[in-house]
């Protein structure tokens, strides 16, 4: 694959959408409440740490998943629905399965799992729609 004709602009939105979906699915709206209850945290742990430092590892974190993603989906054939379907297949088919790997010999509970695993598959459609529509 030929890096020249990555569509940079669209792994930087990837990236973003990967970054907003975390938040919202991890937010008292969606999971955080389950999310919380799961790790034992408390709101007053969610506060300790350095959180410049934890935000921006996590928003690079995402452009390298984003880059990644869109390496394997930079082709001329690549289309919005190839992108989603790679999407579905990166994060449900390697990363939501290496979640639930894990998660069995650290004796996480399903819905531990479920939570993380269900988030990296609808960022990864996401951000496969987006790199897939602007290919």
């Amino acid at each position: 694959m030929d890096i020249s004709t990555l569509n940079w602009f669209a792994v930087i939105v990837a990236s973003l959408s990967n970054f907003l979906i975390g938040g919202l699915w991890y937010s008292p709206l969606l999971f955080g409440k389950v999310w919380m209850k799961e790790n034992n945290f408390s709101d007053d742990d969610l506060k300790k740490g350095n959180m410049a430092k934890i935000f921006g590892l996590t928003f690079l974190f995402s452009i390298v998943m984003a880059f990644n993603l869109g390496m394997f989906l930079n082709d001329v054939n690549t289309t919005t629905s190839w992108g989603a379907i790679a999407g579905f297949l990166a994060g449900f088919g390697w990363v939501a399965m290496s979640i639930f790997t894990i998660g069995q010999f650290e004796r996480k509970s399903t819905k531990y799992m479920l939570i993380h695993g269900g988030y990296v598959t609808i960022s990864f459609i996401v951000m496969g729609l987006i790199i897939g529509l602007w290919r």
